[in-house]
């Protein structure tokens, strides 16, 4: 049985705790007897979203099944650090090394210790996590850009991500918080988050613009670096302003990329958090009660619709990715978890040192 020690997030008028529950079991069905959160019954998993649905576990006071999650990810992960892009029950569909969603396992293991102050977790998921990391930073390279990917037999790929570098900052910052905690001195992290925030902060500025793969037309790369913390206050609230007439689709929530009319609930409840980090609640709100059109009746999400017939898509599709989605922004914006603000609250990380003492490659 479920159980927990602080309130389900209850969303007043737009997601009630009691609904919030029944999409944290909706997760937990589908979770296989291993620990792996597949996408939906039969399809893949990928580390990136098997923790986020292992936070939403934990948020819904299912902690031993978001232990199971991680304990899977322990039992996956190879021994230079990292994990395959995409996992089925039994095999290994896709077998990329993503840097990303191989980073991401420092922001579960931080929101679990935000959670439950389990020191004893910490310090068994802390071997994982450096090795995770680790091998991450191998891939930066001497701008400060992470590379997005290796292929299985380490060869690197030949660009970086901006949406996955935002992401990794923030894992960064988490990592270094959880060395913090235990004890480890880890100033080599604390070099590299400053690295890559400068690169992508300079980016979104004009003023690297090969930095990253051109991406424009995906609403991530617009929402993230907000999302993630790299840009803060004017900086953030003018981009957001600056991609809200191309990405957001008024009373539909966020589309995926700028020229198709397709929302989704997930990068629609990502969004929002950007917008809570920069204190525009009432427009987080607007854009949580869009993402409710995708609700079905067993609390299970369908990933996005077309508009305006409103068609799903995929046909019929509903992720366990979508429904964490919808979970860890039912906690953000309730805020009665401890981890509740972990991606809105970013002066609660490590602050990131003085980039421009190491933006120059030659310091390298």
């Amino acid at each position: 049985m479920p159980t927990e020690s602080y309130p389900i997030p209850d969303v007043e008028g737009i997601l009630s705790a009691q609904e919030v529950r029944a999409t944290v079991d909706a997760i937990a069905d589908w979770q296989l007897p291993n620990g792996m959160v597949p996408w939906f019954p039969g399809g893949h998993a990928d580390p990136w979203n098997h923790v986020e649905a292992a936070m939403a576990l934990a948020v819904g006071g299912r902690r031993a099944d978001a232990e199971r999650a991680y304990d899977w990810l322990v039992s996956m992960q190879r021994p230079d650090g990292s994990w395959h892009q995409y996992y089925l029950a039994d095999s290994i569909e896709q077998d990329k090394l993503d840097a990303n969603t191989i980073a991401y396992v420092a922001a579960g293991v931080w929101h679990h210790w935000l959670l439950y102050s389990d020191r004893g977790f910490a310090e068994a998921m802390w071997p994982v996590v450096e090795a995770a990391i680790d091998f991450v930073l191998e891939l930066q390279t001497p701008r400060g850009e992470i590379i997005w990917a290796r292929h299985a037999d380490g060869t690197p790929w030949s660009f970086a991500l901006l949406t996955g570098s935002s992401s990794m900052c923030h894992s960064l910052r988490c990592a270094v918080a959880l060395a913090d905690l235990l004890g480890h001195e880890r100033p080599d992290w604390e070099l590299s988050a400053a690295r890559l925030s400068h690169v992508v902060a300079a980016h979104c500025a004009g003023d690297m613009p090969d930095a990253f793969a051109p991406k424009h037309r995906w609403a991530m790369d617009w929402y993230y670096p907000v999302m993630a913390g790299v840009l803060r206050d004017d900086v953030a609230r003018q981009r957001l302003d600056d991609g809200s007439g191309t990405f957001i689709m008024d009373g539909l929530g966020v589309r995926c990329v700028s020229d198709r009319p397709w929302t989704t609930a997930a990068e629609t409840c990502e969004c929002l958090l950007a917008y809570l980090a920069v204190g525009r609640r009432d427009q987080a709100l607007d854009l949580f009660r869009a993402a409710q059109a995708l609700r079905c009746d067993d609390g299970h999400y369908h990933t996005g619709l077309v508009h305006p017939d409103r068609v799903t898509f995929p046909g019929g599709e509903r992720t366990t990715y979508t429904d964490a989605a919808v979970v860890m922004a039912a906690d953000a914006i309730a805020g009665v978890s401890p981890a509740s603000r972990l991606l809105t609250d970013h002066d609660a990380l490590p602050a990131l040192i003085n980039a421009d003492a190491v933006a120059d490659p030659s310091r390298d």
